[in-house]
């Protein structure tokens, strides 16, 4: 175990491999990450991202290779080794224990004693210390378990900073955090970049990575790629080619199809979430998008089509025929299904089984006498959606909480495909998804409206959301606001549209 502290050094990666039994899960990854710099790992899921940072951390030795911190070579067996050398992985599932105090946390194996006992007032003086200028108003006092999800991630970064890491690498820092918390951990980052700390930087938002990065090292498959050592003449599509190996165009894989009449016709919407009424028409074999700032009210629309929220006026009407929506239930029997934006929470059971995610909306209507389970046909269907879905799992009976979430929203597409479907409605069907598997699920949008589907997507990403639909409307402020074909659409138009309006 190397005890020596490192300040100011470059963290060098030297032809790193690593071999599960059957995988090869990294190849000879050689890279530098400076200090001073916030460097970029980006690549899709799979591509040996994660298992990189788990042998930074300790967690994980390497087959083959070694790392450096400056003009020392490091062999970390354990986290314990990493720790001590300064380095801190802070990863997704934060390394808490929620029951314990925040200072408790902060000082976890190495507390102030006096007299053999815990130093109560010595240790939540030191916690106090430590969260100054990062994260003043928490109380070292208060249960870490009370703390909103940005609050224990600035924990776990003053817990690095309380051992001196040198080197910190944040793995998918932002994916659960508000805008408000996503930009005081950039502001954070910023602030540990320009002490001279290393930073490696795991993230599939592109926005944040030309937002807050100098330098971006790609994977894919396991191995190094390419590094960009400076963000100045690096575009969104060259990254995305990089990552992927294909033009960005590829990637939406758009094409131009008949639209087949009014599949469903909204007048005079109002409900939660919406300040005037709202009317539209989508139609069958129609990808329709929705774009707006957080706020605009995209996402209530979504759930009072889905039966999610009551209607306070307005009429939906579905192939010409009066839609009465007033629960879910109502509108999977229409056929307009929703996949919602926060799939973990809405989406997925997560201790079942991929097959019984997959079959669970469609049980009933094969269950014999109504509640004797039908394997046969659940078993054949849920093999059948996972092979039309390419979804990534060693089983049908994987526990689905273990999917990546673009295998996890290729599953609820298979829950509607099981059923009749009329029209699919798409919550940010790609948030916190990897480009590749954004790209398969592209395919499975324009398939469904070649098929005769009318398809509503929300999405924040502007590139996608041009990149997919046949039409956009944009909404700001709770109202639509404007619509605009496939072909005139661009960034500046649909960012105009969705800017809140002076008020008089």
């Amino acid at each position: 175990m190397v005890e020596q502290q490192v300040t100011g050094a470059s963290l060098r990666f030297n032809g790193i491999s690593k071999n599960f039994p059957g995988v090869r899960a990294l190849s000879d990854i050689s890279f530098a990450a400076h200090p001073g710099t916030v460097h970029a790992l980006m690549g899709e899921n799979g591509a040996g991202k994660s298992t990189l940072l788990k042998i930074l951390g300790g967690a994980y030795q390497p087959s083959s290779g070694d790392l450096q911190v400056g003009d020392r070579t490091m062999a970390f067996k354990s986290a314990a080794d990493s720790i001590s050398s300064g380095i801190a992985v802070i990863h997704q599932e934060l390394h808490l224990v929620p029951e314990m105090t925040v200072a408790e946390n902060l000082l976890l194996g190495h507390m102030p004693a006096r007299f053999g006992l815990v130093n109560r007032r010595a240790m939540v003086r030191t916690a106090r210390e430590l969260l100054k200028g990062l994260a003043d108003e928490i109380d070292p006092n208060m249960r870490l378990g009370d703390l909103s999800l940005g609050q224990r991630q600035l924990v776990e970064i003053a817990k690095a900073m309380s051992r001196n890491a040198h080197v910190i690498a944040f793995d998918e820092p932002t994916s659960s955090l508000s805008a408000r918390e996503i930009d005081r951990l950039m502001a954070i980052i910023s602030k540990l970049r320009d002490e001279g700390r290393v930073i490696l930087y795991v993230s599939h938002r592109m926005e944040e990575i030309f937002r807050m990065c100098d330098a971006v090292t790609v994977f894919k498959d396991g191995r190094y790629v390419r590094t960009f050592e400076t963000m100045a003449e690096l575009t969104h599509d060259q990254l995305v080619t990089c990552m992927v190996g294909r033009d960005i165009q590829d990637i939406y894989d758009y094409r131009p199809r008949d639209h087949l009449g009014t599949a469903l016709c909204v007048k005079g919407l109002l409900g939660h979430g919406l300040q005037e009424p709202v009317s539209f028409e989508v139609s069958k074999g129609e990808v329709l998008g929705f774009f707006g700032l957080v706020g605009a009210g995209r996402t209530e629309l979504l759930r009072l089509l889905s039966g999610l929220a009551r209607s306070k006026a307005g009429t939906l009407t579905l192939d010409g025929k009066p839609l009465t929506l007033r629960s879910p239930r109502d509108a999977i029997a229409a056929g307009v299904l929703l996949c919602p934006e926060d799939r973990k929470k809405e989406g997925i059971v997560p201790l079942a089984s991929v097959a019984e995610n997959i079959n669970i909306g469609a049980r009933a209507h094969h269950a014999h006498f109504g509640c004797l389970i039908e394997g046969k046909w659940e078993s054949e269907n849920a093999k059948k959606q996972i092979r039309a879905l390419n979804v990534k799992t060693p089983s049908p009976e994987q526990p689905i909480k273990f999917l990546s979430g673009g295998n996890q929203q290729k599953v609820i597409l298979g829950r509607w495909l099981s059923m009749s479907m009329k029209v699919l409605l798409l919550d940010e069907p790609t948030r916190g998804i990897d480009v590749g598997a954004k790209a398969e699920i592209y395919q499975i949008i324009h398939r469904l409206a070649a098929d005769g589907i009318a398809v509503i997507v929300v999405s924040s990403d502007l590139m996608e959301v041009i990149g997919i639909s046949d039409r956009i409307l944009v909404m700001s402020e709770g109202a639509i606001t404007g619509e605009l074909m496939r072909h005139e659409a661009n960034e500046s138009k649909l960012l105009q549209l969705a800017l809140p309006r002076s008020r008089g």
